[in-house]
């Protein structure tokens, strides 16, 4: 049987997180629930305790300080990989993305795709609620991302993703350092550099009505920061293999 592990960062949900983990384990029923919660100071690690055993397991990793997005997923992914779950998943908890979808993301990876990421900017899927100018950074964002890496990906930022845990532990991803959506990008352009196979299956995705968004000028910073830099990293290594396999000095 293919153990699933569902990650779910959390800070101050209390007023999403039954109902997300309820849909989780509708969706999956055989599936664990893993919430990383960085130190609410609500009831959401309470809530999420409280429901395991009534909706399937499901485990709490209370953290003592908010240490991001990126962080929380590489602690999730140890935990996961130290417990030999064959399949990693990424969502957030505030219901923007569909449980529902769920299955057919773990579905691609069970069949051998590598990372299958549920895309809001292929054919079929869509976002529905976000004011024009957060919609137009995104898109343009992910273009930017594509263009700079040369990742053939639609939506290297989305954050509803299945991984296989065997390529998260053979490429390294627990040591990645990208917080934020960043994180989203560098995972997807490790594997692509490491010719992995990636789906991309379409999402609707929602704005969230409950709570606040964690989305600020930081993260954004940090992400045209980092893929900025790995753009001209990669330039400086294709010239240098050009050089070096004209003179012959080296081999690639």
């Amino acid at each position: 049987m293919t153990k699933t592990l569902v990650c779910v960062p959390t800070h101050n949900e209390e007023g999403n997180i039954s109902n997300v983990i309820r849909r989780i384990h509708s969706a999956l029923p055989l599936a664990d629930v893993l919430v990383i919660d960085d130190i609410s100071t609500d009831k959401t690690a309470d809530i999420a305790e409280q429901l395991n055993g009534l909706e399937g397991s499901v485990y709490v990793i209370r953290r003592l300080s908010k240490d991001g997005l990126g962080n929380a997923y590489r602690t999730a992914f140890a935990w996961g990989l130290e417990r030999n779950y064959d399949i990693l998943v990424e969502i957030d908890a505030d219901l923007s993305h569909d449980p529902a979808v769920l299955p057919e993301l773990v579905s691609a990876a069970k069949l051998g795709a590598d990372l299958a990421i549920g895309s809001r900017y292929i054919p079929g899927g869509a976002i529905i609620g976000w004011p024009r100018k957060r919609l137009f950074l995104s898109r343009w964002g992910n273009r930017y991302v594509a263009l700079v890496l040369g990742l053939a990906i639609n939506d290297a930022t989305s954050g509803f993703r299945a991984f296989r845990a065997e390529t998260v532990n053979r490429l390294g991803l627990v040591h990645t350092k990208s917080d934020g959506y960043t994180f989203q990008i560098e995972t997807t352009y490790t594997l692509v550099r490491a010719g992995a196979r990636i789906v991309e299956i379409p999402i609707v995705f929602r704005e969230r009505t409950t709570g606040a968004s964690k989305m600020n000028q930081s993260i954004v910073t940090e992400a045209l920061w980092r893929v900025t830099r790995w753009g001209l990293r990669d330039i400086v290594k294709r010239k240098r293999v050009v050089v070096t396999n004209i003179t012959g000095d080296e081999n690639p």
